[in-house]
């Protein structure tokens, strides 16, 4: 089978530092796997290089067989990746539905000319984008609160709302970066259930950047580490807890 993801060779500079070298990783259609490391190791530069806010110094990164590496974040996204960010990046001042109409706007079916004058070509497509946007909203339970200001959301529902925003442009692949990061525990068990049922229900390929090693080792089938910018192993949540390379990065060499 044709990987989702494969990354040849990814190399990033910035200015003498190398962020990322030579990192490879394949990612099957329906997996869900995982990428850990300490802070700072190049987990989420990884993700900027996928999604085309950095461009590589070096290698290759193949969406369905397609290089993409070098398109702009737009293009990338109309082939078919959506992400999260470690920080929430919701439009604070609009509501729920304006946040998640306006990830629907990626496959409007009407151009500049009928958006400036408003025909009924707009009118029509406008009233398609927001039963979409009102449908995922509510396969989410979020469609009694589409009216509220999402800056008024509480933490966890803000989480589940980029989340939302993320699938409404209908991916093949769902980039989450640290999605658990400030949440209590009782979201992060809902936050796990949450992307099971995403998994399952949209039949997506989940990439996943975590801290917190009991969401990581709960749902991942597969996990690479980064150290350096290197990736330094590979393998079952089993496999990696084991490996000693992976037990030096998090906790230091043995004097």
């Amino acid at each position: 089978m044709t990987p989702v993801l494969e990354l040849k060779g990814l190399t990033k500079y910035f200015g003498g530092l190398k962020a990322v070298s030579n990192f490879d990783i394949k990612i099957e259609e329906g997996e869900l796997i995982g990428l850990i490391g300490p802070n700072g190791a190049g987990k989420t530069t990884i993700f900027n290089l996928i999604t085309g806010i950095y461009l590589p110094d070096d290698g290759n990164i193949i969406l369905s067989n397609e290089s993409i590496a070098g398109l702009k974040p737009y293009q990338i996204a109309q082939k078919g990746i959506s992400r999260t960010f470690q920080n929430i990046r919701l439009f604070n001042n609009l509501t729920v539905l304006d946040n998640v109409r306006i990830a629907c706007h990626m496959h409007a079916n009407y151009g500049l000319w009928s958006a400036i004058v408003r025909n009924r070509i707009f009118s029509r497509e406008e009233r398609t984008i927001e039963e979409k946007a009102r449908d995922i909203l509510s396969i989410f339970k979020l469609e009694s609160r589409a009216d509220e200001i999402s800056r008024n959301l509480p933490y966890g529902e803000q989480r589940k709302l980029e989340i939302v925003r993320a699938l409404a442009n209908k991916p093949k692949l769902l980039l989450l970066d640290e999605p658990a990061a400030g949440m209590n525990p009782q979201e992060v068990e809902k936050l796990m259930e949450l992307i099971h049922f995403i998994r399952e229900r949209f039949e997506l390929t989940i990439f996943l950047i975590e801290h917190q090693m009991k969401v990581v080792m709960s749902i991942c089938k597969r996990i690479a580490v980064m150290d350096f910018g290197e990736k330094i192993a590979e393998g079952s949540p089993k496999e990696v807890q084991n490996a000693p390379q992976v037990i030096e990065a998090y906790l230091g060499r043995e004097c």
